[in-house]
């Protein structure tokens, strides 16, 4: 007996091959969450902007202690033998006589069913040796853009600076480690940091050793940072460049015996 057969219409090839283009993997929509351009690109995507990394590290401990290794021994040898998301990717750079060094920090994207996720930057760090002072990282590193009005969101502590740009983005959810991420409005943050802590009055030249591309929650910060972040003008802004000197510290007077008559 001769099998039925079924001819598929010219309407539905069309609408089969439209849903082949139009529903791309999660990967390959991926792109930046901000105008830093690197938050939340995937890694192959880094790697098509930037070239293969001249170095993968991985960090070691809590502290910032590090092994360096070849992206062709990492590859052969050592992603086997830790999650993939903890190299980063390492690009080293010579300008006006400073060495900038960009890592690339990752996370998987869990959504993924899958052994290996595509790993997201999550946070991307920009050291600096030797130290350069405040003003001259803009020049150092042309994906800082900082704002330059005097009450956008600026805060201090001893030891960091923290400066919010620009509106937030439900998408960066995707990069955010904390539990209940829903709850915050997360956006671009720029963190500067000095390893031999700020001064108390902080200026232009005041030194910064590591500048971080993060992403943070403008509102966490009015809730339960109010301890741990001082409020401050805006560094990049004119009022901040206008203020006066410091006033000189009074001096300490040197206690004068008295001696009995």
């Amino acid at each position: 007996m001769q099998r039925p057969c079924f001819q598929q219409s010219p309407l539905f090839l069309l609408l089969t091959v439209g849903l082949t283009v139009v529903l791309p993997t999660a990967s390959l929509q991926a792109k930046p969450f901000f105008e830093d351009g690197f938050l939340g690109l995937t890694q192959q995507e880094v790697h098509d902007k930037l070239g293969i990394p001249h170095a993968i590290r991985s960090r070691k401990s809590a502290l910032r202690v590090f092994s360096y290794y070849s992206p062709k021994d990492w590859k052969k040898y050592f992603s086997k033998l830790v999650s993939p998301q903890n190299g980063e990717d390492v690009y080293t750079y010579s300008r006006d006589g400073v060495q900038v060094r960009y890592s690339f920090v990752y996370k998987p994207d869990f959504r993924e069913a899958v052994d290996f996720p595509t790993l997201h930057v999550k946070r991307v760090e920009v050291e600096f040796t030797p130290s350069i002072p405040l003003k001259a990282v803009p020049a150092l590193v042309r994906e800082f853009n900082p704002s330059i009005r005097q009450k956008d969101p600026a805060f201090r502590s001893n030891l960091w600076v923290l400066l919010f740009k620009g509106p937030p983005s439900k998408d960066a959810e995707l990069v955010v480690e904390e539990w209940d991420k829903e709850d915050g409005n997360w956006s671009l943050a720029y963190q500067l940091f000095s390893v031999n802590g700020l001064p108390d009055y902080l200026t232009v030249d005041s030194s910064i050793d590591r500048l971080e591309f993060t992403v943070q929650s403008l509102s966490r910060i009015h809730q339960i940072g109010r301890h741990t972040h001082e409020p401050m003008v805006n560094p990049y802004s004119p009022a901040f460049a206008q203020r006066p000197p410091e006033p000189p510290k009074p001096k300490k007077t040197i206690p004068v015996p008295v001696y009995a008559e």
